[in-house]
Order: C-alpha cells, then sequence, then structure tokens
C-alpha cells in the first residue's frame, strides 16, 4: 500500500506542475499589459517600462514561470491587481466558503445517493426500482440554474422560510448563518444526487448478479451480511471515482449556485479574475482548483484500493 501510495503522490505532483505550466503561459500570452492595466490605459511609457523592470515583465518566460513558481511554492501568490491585496487571504476565504457547501452537500447526496441506489438494486423492476429511475433522469435532464430558481421561489418567495441569497459568516451565529446555507445545498443535492444513484445502482445490479455473491447466498449468509459485505464494497468502486469528481467540482465549480446566490466562494472568485483581468488571482485561482481535483482523485485513488487489492495491485 505504500508504494501505492507514493506512485500516486507522484502523478499528483506531475499533474500540478503541467498544470502551473499551462496556466503560465495561458495568462501571459493574454492580449493586454499588466503594467497598463495596473497603471491605467493612458499612463505614460515611463512608468510603464519602469513597472515592467520592477514585475520582471521583461525578462523571459522561462524566468518570470521560475520566480512565480518557486514563489508559490513557498506560499506566496502574489498580489492582486484589482485589490491590491495579496492573493492568499483572499484565495483562503473563498476556499473555506466554497468548503462549507462542498462539504455539507457531499455528504449529504453521497449518503442519499448511494442508499437510493442500493435500495433500487435490490428492488430491480420493482415500484421503488422505477420511481429512482424516474427522478434520477429528471435530475440528469434539469440543469442547477432550473433547480436554483425552483428552490428560490418556493422556500424563498412562496413559503418565505428562507433567504433569497447572500451569505452570513458563522462568526455572526450558527442561527444566523445556517440559514443562508440551505437553499444553495438544496440546489447541489438535487443536481448531484441523480448520476450517484444511478451509477450505484447500475453497479450494485451487477454485482449482485456475480457468481461470489450467489456462492455467499448459496452459503446460508444472511441477506444483510451479502449485501453490504460482498456486494457493496465492490459496487462502491465506480461511485467512488465519479464522487471524487464531484468534490472537485464543488469546490472550485460551481459558479452558477454561487453567482445565484450570491455566495462569495472559489468559483465566484474565479469568475471575477476573470472578468476583471486580475492575473495573479486568476492563476492562483485556477492552480488551487486543479489541487483540489488532483488530491480529490488521489482520495478516491487510494478509497478504491483500500476496498479492492485488485485496483492496488494493477498500478503498484
Amino acid at each position: 500500500m505504500a508504494a501505492y501510495i507514493i506512485r500516486r503522490l507522484f502523478f499528483v505532483a506531475l499533474v500540478l506542475v503541467a498544470v502551473s505550466i499551462l496556466v503560465f503561459a495561458v495568462t501571459a500570452v493574454l492580449p493586454g499589459n499588466v503594467a497598463y492595466l495596473i497603471l491605467g490605459p493612458f499612463a505614460k511609457p515611463g512608468p510603464v517600462h519602469a513597472l515592467e523592470q520592477k514585475l520582471g515583465l521583461d525578462q523571459p518566460l522561462v524566468v518570470q514561470y521560475w520566480r512565480w513558481a518557486w514563489a508559490v511554492l513557498h506560499g506566496d501568490f502574489g498580489r492582486s491587481m484589482l485589490m491590491d491585496r495579496p492573493v492568499w487571504p483572499l484565495l483562503r476565504d473563498a476556499i473555506e466558503r466554497s468548503a462549507i457547501l462542498a462539504v455539507t452537500a457531499f455528504i449529504l447526496f453521497a449518503l442519499i445517493g448511494v442508499g437510493l441506489g442500493v435500495a433500487a438494486a435490490l428492488r430491480h423492476n420493482r415500484p421503488l426500482d422505477h420511481a429512482v429511475s424516474v427522478t434520477t433522469f429528471l435530475g440528469i435532464a434539469v440543469p442547477e440554474f432550473f433547480w436554483a430558481i425552483v428552490v428560490i421561489l418556493l422556500f424563498a418567495g412562496w413559503l418565505g422560510w428562507l433567504p433569497s441569497s447572500g451569505y452570513e459568516n458563522f462568526s455572526a451565529g450558527f442561527a444566523t448563518a445556517f440559514p443562508f446555507m440551505i437553499a444553495p445545498v438544496m440546489t447541489l443535492v438535487f443536481s448531484h444526487l441523480a448520476h450517484v444513484s444511478r451509477l450505484t445502482r447500475s453497479s450494485m445490479i451487477g454485482v449482485l448478479a456475480s457468481p461470489y455473491v450467489t456462492a455467499a447466498r448459496a452459503k446460508g449468509l444472511p441477506e444483510r451480511v451479502v449485501v453490504l459485505h460482498h456486494a457493496l464494497r465492490n459496487a462502491l468502486i465506480p461511485s467512488v471515482t465519479v464522487l471524487a469528481m464531484d468534490f472537485g467540482r464543488l469546490m472550485g465549480g460551481i459558479v452558477v449556485v454561487e453567482t445565484v446566490f450570491a455566495w462569495p466562494g472559489l468559483g465566484r472568485l474565479l469568475i471575477f479574475s476573470i472578468q476583471n483581468r486580475d492575473i495573479p488571482t486568476l492563476q492562483a485561482a485556477i492552480l488551487v482548483v486543479a489541487a483540489i481535483y488532483a488530491l480529490a482523485n488521489l482520495a478516491a485513488d487510494l478509497i478504491c484500493g483500500l476496498l479492492d487489492k485488485r485496483v492496488r495491485d494493477a498500478v503498484a
């Protein structure tokens, strides 16, 4: 297992290096001069040239990348050009806010989705299975913004139980902050629940029909032991991989939900930096999102390796 972990960590490091090179190269060739973005479009050539020398923009791209990567390795993500603040505090606050939604929604749709998938597989071609299938098709077909609108109209507009949008720090008190996260969490659960439950159902149906499950039942083992110990352990492997991708997306890709509900998370910060050409913030945000995806996939690989020895033996 140690060799398996080391190998996966090595590939994660390679992915992050490749992403850092790609991010820096893409942002470096964007049209426009960073010095003019800082000083304004009508700045004189003298101050612009002086600022370029100060920022190292007159040096080769390889040197610029090395200086940027070395600073990132030491925790220095630069300064936001628009807000004139260090980038890391902005990123840290955005990550914390996104994590509140991501972790809560992830736990809910993982538990509910896997549970529904197992229940539907155990009652294959029965009313519960058909109901879960119809629900999952509806969830896959309907986009996130539709669920967001439904939640706002129903729970904020009609019933008046929840605020329609906004964010409140938990330092103001749990009772004050919690209502603001219910609506976006509900939206994320609705939009991610469908494919988790459907994938678990399909995988579970295949595993339940396998010879070793039939043999376990022939030995007289209780159905609960057969399902939880023999079938679910192997059926979860595809679901774990998809859940890891979902968690990475929840942390950095829930732009629609964060925008609709005015939630100041990582996805919204990423869009803000793109719209305002804030290059240091954009570089750091993309690198952090890539790191989250890579670590989420690493966690999925490790969990799959623990669930099935054949997985880690195949890549060890």
